[in-house]
């Protein structure tokens, strides 16, 4: 194909071929350069439209959101620190209560009271006014954080308390246990007091340090308190005896017996039978000469043999 071109100034033609290598190079150039154009156009309208001010605000609503996700990503772990420290604090407390579940079943059982008095198998029964106003605050972590210290604090003080109770109780039921109170044999009547009296073999006024109680031979003689057992044997006037220390300087003599069941280092309880009345020694009769020591000398009897009930509070040493 051949393009014919006419030169107004000249007159002539010119003819150019379409097909030709020049022509098609010199054409190619011009596309090219065409495109170049369009395409640098476009980058520096994109850059304009990027530099203005829809383009700064998308770019800043972006970084806004990234930074709030992190805000909440962070809470939410604080959060989560939050509610294990309030499990942690409650598991604690739990075993608290347990503690004191089971330290208020003991002191129930200790101090004698009614069952049901005292329930520690449910919580205890409250109540209150019907309020519909709901004025109150809601509670939040750092509240309950707060409720929970106090509540802790409070169960701790309580603990103590019932276990200061549980020592006093246990050493009450001890202190009834070790001092001497009631008779050491179930029959039979005093034929002899404490005190100043004619000695039956010299007829010479003699002081007597217990109390005799006349009865059949071979009767159950048994110890008025839990103690060791400091002597059994025969001994000079009380013939066969049995002696019991029990502490807070309180000794008991069960003396002139038929046998004695017990030895020297044994420990016994309340009630157990220690020897077989008899009339052995420094005796006219069968009998059981009772007799209390307090710090090494003899007490009267009677004030011990009278008394079932708990040792007043100045009988025990502190």
């Amino acid at each position: 194909m051949n393009i014919i071109v006419f030169s107004r100034h000249q007159g002539r033609a010119r003819q150019f071929d379409l097909r030709s290598p020049l022509f098609l190079a010199v054409a190619l150039t011009v596309v090219l350069v065409l495109f170049g154009g369009v395409f640098a156009a476009g980058s520096w309208i994109g850059a304009q439209w990027a530099s203005n001010e829809p383009g700064r605000e998308l770019r800043r609503w972006t970084q806004d959101l990234a930074h709030q996700r992190q805000e909440v990503e962070a809470a939410r772990q604080l959060l989560q620190q939050k509610v294990d420290a309030l499990a942690m604090r409650v598991g604690q407390m739990n075993a608290h209560v347990i503690r004191l579940d089971a330290l208020g079943k003991r002191l129930t059982d200790m101090a004698g009271l009614k069952k049901g008095e005292f329930d520690f198998e449910s919580a205890p029964p409250i109540g209150g006014l019907d309020v519909s106003d709901k004025s109150g605050r809601p509670a939040s972590v750092p509240l309950l954080s707060d409720m929970l210290d106090r509540l802790s604090d409070q169960l701790s003080d309580r603990e103590r308390q019932l276990g200061a109770l549980e020592n006093l109780i246990q050493t009450r039921e001890l202190r009834a246990e070790v001092y001497p109170t009631g008779r050491p044999v179930q029959s039979g009547f005093i034929s002899s007091f404490y005190g100043s009296r004619v000695d039956p073999f010299t007829g010479y006024t003699a002081f007597h340090p217990g109390v005799d109680f006349a009865g059949e031979a071979g009767g159950e003689v048994m110890a008025v308190a839990t103690g060791v057992v400091t002597w059994a044997g025969e001994h000079m006037g009380y013939g066969n005896l049995v002696e019991i220390t029990h502490g807070n300087g309180y000794v008991t003599r069960y003396g002139h017996n038929s046998k004695v069941l017990v030895k020297a280092g044994d420990t016994v309880q309340k009630g157990q039978v220690l020897a077989l009345v008899g009339s052995t020694g420094h005796s006219t009769g069968p009998h059981v000469h009772f007799e209390v020591l307090r710090d090494g000398s003899p007490v009267d009897p009677m004030a011990f043999i009278n008394q079932n009930a708990t040792p007043p509070l100045a009988a025990v040493r502190r």
